[in-house]
């Protein structure tokens, strides 16, 4: 199938010239897990509003048809998949039928996750295994299935959504900690292993990111980031087109810290 696209999104530049200027995505094939709401839906977005071709995967099928329509009616060229990260089989599915359709996959942003908070007195093995799984497995089976095909292009870029929870913790969350603490181990064990065959790994670590209502932050909040505001998706989806430029070969087992620069504030009660 050729790829095409009339969902293009044009980018303001500052040069002397002012001619517009637009990461080349228009022959690219991307994969958003946990596509159908928050930051994967604005990653998604933007993919698919630079030209590429974005298959968006959720379990969540109310929220990922939402956005689908929405971006369709743009003229963006979307699928859609509702899809259980738990399961190995519905992964190398899903990536087989990515193939299939379009022949390639170039980009894989492994965004799907999801926390228990319970004290590690009573967390149930259960959610603990549920948790790892989604979050840790099914990054690495999207990963290792994706990069099967990417390798067949000579060339490919994943991106893996950590969190500033694997570098520290608030209490009762030992389960998404782990996970995302995992997520940057295997960022940079696959970084190594997939480098020979051009598939560039990546890791981000988002901070605090509202994909609620903005406007209903508190001064406050936005006052205790360095940077001066509270972070918002685009903000990550940004971060993933940056890593997954075409033309990047060069940066790869890396983790982009993305929160205001709240990691580097030191903290003491007065």
């Amino acid at each position: 199938m050729q790829l095409k696209s009339s969902c293009l999104m044009k980018i303001s530049t500052h040069s002397q010239n002012n001619k517009t200027e637009m990461a080349d995505y228009k022959n690219s094939v991307v994969i958003v897990t946990g596509a159908g709401n928050g930051i994967g839906a604005v990653i998604s977005s933007h993919y698919a509003r630079h030209g590429a071709t974005v298959a968006m995967w959720d379990r969540d099928g109310e929220g990922l048809r939402e956005i689908h329509q929405k971006l369709e009616k743009e003229g963006c060229q979307v699928t859609l998949r509702e899809i259980d990260l738990t399961s190995p089989d519905e992964i190398a599915r899903a990536v087989a039928e990515v193939e299939q359709a379009f022949g390639r996959i170039d980009v894989l942003i492994n965004n799907a996750g999801l926390g228990k908070s319970i004290s590690p007195y009573d967390l149930p093995v259960a959610d603990w295994d549920y948790v790892l799984n989604t979050n840790l497995r099914g990054t690495f089976l999207c990963s290792r299935e994706a990069a099967k095909v990417m390798r067949l292009n000579g060339k490919g870029a994943i991106v893996n959504i950590a969190s500033t929870r694997a570098l520290m913790s608030e209490p009762n969350t030992e389960a998404y900690a782990a996970s995302k603490g995992g997520i940057l181990a295997l960022t940079h064990a696959m970084a190594i292993s997939l480098g020979p065959d051009k598939i560039m790994v990546n890791a981000i670590s988002p901070g605090w990111i509202e994909t609620g209502d903005y406007s209903a932050l508190k001064p406050a909040d936005h006052a205790q980031h360095p940077a001066g505001r509270v972070g918002k998706p685009d903000d990550i989806a940004r971060a993933c087109l940056y890593l997954t430029d075409p033309e990047n070969d060069f940066i790869t087992g890396t983790n982009l810290v993305i929160d205001g620069g709240m990691t580097r504030k030191m903290i003491y009660e007065e």
